[in-house]
């Protein structure tokens, strides 16, 4: 009899455990599926913790290498314009000059043609031409000079947009709207010729990077490094004269296929970078990334998540925390 009284007791509280876990189905729960952790969170759990997903979309990314670069001053470009301005008002005041002697000299040769003029007056008057002619020539060899020097400085587009009467693409620059970059490539490394912009920071995070525009190759060493040397213009406004950056140049291989996800996607756990994945209404997967690379919109992932998957870009690390609390072993467990 006493043994039939225990076993109807362990009958009941077996009856009573499953018909809790039957009728109170808890809003949360990891289950692990071929080693993969899975985290389930109801719809409106998941409205409650903020939960935000995107689908990703196909992308193409261009592998990179790092350089570095300074902005650099244009101070002495627009002094060797100055000096160019200077030596075309010379030259025009000299060409006045000139052809005002050219006219001086016919006349008097016309006059001592007809005896009206001493031929002292006329050799005073030849005198004055050829002094007006030299003067002349030498404003032209110096506004050439003042360009020779510019284009061995500063090389061909640069100097010519200096030396232009249409100053436009200067005044960018003097207005503080545009900052001229130099930057050195490692001595391995060459710019493809395909490449017209890269991104540059100062603060070296490429995810703050901006887009600079190539301007022309350079033709003096700005740094120590040895390596190819270019110009770009920026409009980053974080930028300043003689602050260095960083330069991330795209490589000349070809182009990679894969997806970018926001940089609000990517989070870390024991040194390993991860992502969500919904995989469907009410379940998320975590995903390991083991290539990644960084770029202007977040990171481009070549292979580890697929176009049309729905990557958790705010709750990431919210589900991770009931990943790992629901592999805690319950206190009531054997």
């Amino acid at each position: 009899m006493k043994q039939l009284l225990i076993a109807c007791f362990f009958l009941n509280v077996f009856s009573t455990r499953w018909a809790v876990a039957e009728h109170e189905k808890p809003l949360s729960e990891v289950q692990n599926i071929s080693v993969q952790s899975v985290v389930r969170l109801n719809t409106e759990t998941q409205k409650l913790s903020g939960i935000e997903t995107i689908t990703l979309k196909p992308a193409s990314h261009h592998s990179e290498f790092t350089a570095y670069g300074k902005a650099i001053n244009l101070q002495p470009l627009l002094a060797l314009r100055n000096r160019y301005l200077l030596a075309l008002t010379e030259r025009s005041s000299a060409k006045a000059k000139f052809k005002q002697a050219e006219q001086n000299i016919n006349r008097q040769q016309d006059l001592y043609s007809h005896g009206v003029s001493s031929k002292r007056s006329l050799q005073e008057q030849q005198a004055q031409w050829q002094s007006s002619k030299a003067q002349a020539d030498a404003t032209n060899f110096q506004g050439k000079a003042v360009i020779d020097e510019a284009l061995l400085l500063w090389g061909k587009e640069l100097t010519d947009w200096a030396m232009s009467s249409d100053s436009n693409k200067l005044s960018a620059f003097l207005s503080g709207h545009q900052k001229l970059l130099q930057i050195t490539l490692p001595t391995n490394k060459h710019l493809p010729e395909s490449v017209r912009s890269i991104y540059i920071e100062a603060s070296g995070n490429r995810g703050k990077a901006h887009k600079a525009e190539l301007i022309s190759v350079a033709t003096r060493a700005e740094t120590v490094a040895q390596g190819e040397s270019y110009y770009f213009q920026t409009g980053n406004k974080n930028i300043i004269t003689g602050m260095n950056v960083t330069a991330w140049i795209p490589e000349r291989n070809e182009q990679m296929t894969g997806v970018i996800i926001p940089k609000s996607a990517l989070i870390w756990y024991m040194d390993q970078a991860l992502v969500y994945i919904k995989t469907s209404e009410e379940t998320f997967s975590r995903r390991i990334l083991n290539l990644y690379s960084a770029s202007a919109e977040g990171y481009f992932i070549p292979d580890a998540i697929k176009p049309g998957e729905q990557v958790v870009i705010k709750g990431a690390q919210m589900l991770l925390s009931e990943e790992l609390r629901g592999q805690i072993p319950k206190e009531d467990d054997d």
